[in-house]
């Protein structure tokens, strides 16, 4: 089995239960970023240590939150020493509307990345785009480079549809077994 961390902020709560079902899916550990954009104590010797770096955030303005970029700003320390080379990446992000530049948010994590030398890993599900398709079903969201999850603004976390976090639980599984073969 893979040592796989999660690394994450959220904002009010949407975020971090996807992180959790990604978590759950993978077999993973948690890395929560706090409201100051700092990592917990053994934070970063979680992520120098992991064979798999999944990294969420919500989309706020197009974007990651600036306490998700303070943590990215902050990578720049492993990046110099090339710590985090061939490692498998992927990323998950939530919205309060249906497009919301989610999309946006998961090119940052894919070339944050990159600048890392990772290998990126996608959702490999097919989207939920029939004429049948109801909101519930797994990506119905319809991303491919991560998984997305949208939760309307006067909604709290708990009310997560189980379909966005059944995406988010098969996404983790996705990448573990990603993990696993590359790891061989």
């Amino acid at each position: 089995m893979s040592n796989i961390a999660v690394v994450f902020h959220s904002g009010y709560g949407h975020t971090q239960r996807m992180a959790q079902a990604v978590a759950e899916g993978a077999g993973a550990q948690l890395v929560p970023i706090d409201a100051e954009g700092n990592l917990p104590d053994n934070g970063w010797e979680t992520l120098n240590t992991a064979d798999a770096i999944l990294m969420g955030s919500p989309t706020y303005m197009g974007s990651v939150s600036w306490q998700f970029k303070k943590f990215a700003d902050a990578s720049s320390k492993p990046w110099f020493g090339q710590a985090w080379k061939d490692k498998i990446f992927a990323g998950f992000t939530n919205s309060a509307t249906m497009n919301g530049d989610k999309l946006s948010t998961l090119h940052y994590l894919f070339t944050l990345a990159m600048q890392h030398g990772g290998i990126w890993v996608g959702t490999g599900m097919m989207p939920a785009n029939t004429k049948a398709a109801q909101r519930n079903d797994i990506n119905y969201v319809g991303s491919f480079c991560g998984a997305m999850a949208q939760s309307p603004s006067d909604s709290g976390p708990d009310e997560m549809l189980p379909g966005d976090l059944e995406t988010a639980r098969l996404f983790g599984k996705r990448v573990a077994e990603v993990a696993a073969r590359v790891r061989g």
